[in-house]
């Protein structure tokens, strides 16, 4: 099982010349927690702490645990800021988990039984995926880590929208809130069509 616990400590030597000098010589990333009735306070955790973390998907949809000099705060990650060349992460924000209150997350899509779909299997179809990852309100806990798309009923050239997604209880879609219900996959036939046998260049 995954822990998701970070240990961090707050910090005082605040600034961009600060933040370099965390970065090169401890190997740290610099941070901020916010949000909740507390003020926002500075961090730093450790490079190689945080990395490993991120290697989970789940990560980014999950209540984190954050051990601040033994005090212990519960957020999400809102925001990362990466090194454009190297990728690894500069800069991270989290955001403080109220449990009474409701909160909005990124939460990834898992599309399962996709070779055995109708569209795919009887019609000969593709699946093209309009979006990987849905933005969910719900309260911290009922954040799901996915939401399961299953395509095994999905025919040709049928579209399975947002409002045909299963959600777990009391988790709710911002976009369908806002009354937008975005297409989320689709089994089309290729556009690149393979010739009929007996077709093909006259040698």
């Amino acid at each position: 099982m995954v822990d998701f616990t970070l240990n961090a400590q707050l910090r005082s030597d605040l600034g961009k010349g600060a933040s370099r000098r965390l970065r090169r010589n401890a190997e740290q990333v610099p941070a901020v927690i916010y949000g909740g009735e507390k003020a926002p306070a500075s961090i730093t955790l450790e490079g190689k702490d945080l990395a490993k973390l991120l290697t989970n998907e789940a990560a980014f949809s999950h209540v984190i645990n954050l051990n601040v000099d033994g005090q212990s705060e519960s957020v999400l990650i809102k925001a990362l800021q990466r090194h454009p060349a190297k990728g690894y992460v500069v800069h991270a924000d989290f955001l403080r988990v109220v449990a009474d209150h409701k909160l909005t997350a990124i939460v990834p899509l898992h599309f399962i039984n996709q070779d055995v779909a109708v569209g795919v299997k009887q019609g000969g179809g593709e699946i093209q995926h309009n979006v990987n990852e849905v933005e969910v309100s719900c309260l911290p806990k009922d954040l799901p880590e996915f939401i399961e798309v299953d395509m095994s009923k999905v025919e040709l050239n049928q579209i399975v929208h947002m409002s045909d997604l299963t959600l777990p209880a009391g988790v709710e879609l911002v976009s369908l809130a806002h009354g937008s219900d975005l297409p989320v996959a689709s089994i089309h036939l290729s556009r690149v069509q393979a010739p009929a046998e007996g077709e093909g260049s006259a040698e």
